[in-house]
């Protein structure tokens, strides 16, 4: 349970600061934790993975994150840059509650500062306009509105993540599922977020796709300074991305600490049966 006297840790360099959150819905004729009483920072330029199997509330965990669920206890708050904040309302920056903020700036948030990249890119994507267009109106969000400029900076993005040019026109439909997932990542970081949010962003993928994918985002996060909270069941890929990670069980934290610390010696015992691949996924 969280406890009362927990305050958030006002550091000026924090990014991210989570203190017992909570989210529960109802099951039948009962409401049930999906996640609750989870507490963590995160700095930027810091990637932490999320893991567990199926059911044990990553998910859930990383739309409170990203404020596209209500905490129903606890908080989540993010260090919002006042100039962010000025194009929608009159507001300082600084770490503020997510629940406190307005709609309109959680939607400036969502289109600028964060990105999102779904686990299916369908998801993310508009399917019904090119995919220079997908990348283009994320753009468009700051203001942007020279085509020429938009369109280059597309070509520009597409080039970064391994996309023909040539099909800067074609709908995403006619991607393979790799390449969608390639356009939903350039879509994202287009606008130069702080922080990305990923969703088992390789399920699904050829395991050759997948490991070109994970090189592409591992250069980009270093590339960019990104901070990132990607979820994610696959071990390996945490290895590889996440400077930290959090074990979840049951919709609680069970273990927490720098990525090979707990791969290498993992201390609770869901993290043992994780790592010695006795849970399967």
């Amino acid at each position: 349970m969280m406890q009362d006297d927990v305050q958030v840790d006002l550091q000026d360099d924090l990014l991210l600061s989570v203190r017992g959150a909570g989210k529960q819905f109802m099951q039948g004729s009962r409401m049930r934790w999906a996640c609750r009483d989870v507490s963590f920072d995160l700095f930027p330029g810091e990637v932490l993975a999320v893991v567990g199997e199926s059911g044990s509330g990553k998910s859930t965990l990383l739309r409170l994150l990203a404020a596209r669920l209500a905490c129903d206890e606890g908080s989540v708050h993010y260090d919002v840059r006042s100039e962010a904040g000025s194009a929608v309302e009159s507001a300082t920056g600084g770490l503020m509650d997510l629940a406190q903020l307005s709609q309109a700036r959680l939607r400036w948030l969502a289109r600028t500062d964060w990105g999102f990249v779904e686990q299916h890119a369908r998801d993310g994507l508009r399917m019904n306009v090119s995919g220079g267009a997908n990348i283009g109106e994320r753009m468009m969000a700051l203001g942007a509105r020279h085509y020429g400029k938009l369109r280059s900076q597309a070509l520009d993005w597409m080039e970064r993540v391994e996309l023909d040019v040539e099909r800067i026109d074609d709908l995403p439909g006619s991607y393979s599922g790799g390449m969608q997932q390639r356009l939903q990542i350039a879509r994202n970081l287009v606008t130069h977020p702080r922080l990305v949010f990923m969703d088992e962003p390789t399920t699904g993928l050829d395991v050759s796709v997948q490991a070109r994918l994970l090189d592409l985002l591992r250069e980009l996060v270093d590339e960019l300074n990104l901070a990132a909270v990607i979820v994610t069941h696959d071990l390996a890929v945490a290895r590889l991305l996440a400077h930290r990670m959090l074990v979840m069980k049951d919709g609680c934290v069970v273990e927490q600490g720098l990525t090979d610390r707990v791969l290498d010696d993992p201390q609770h015992p869901y993290t043992q049966l994780l790592v010695s691949s006795v849970l399967t996924p």
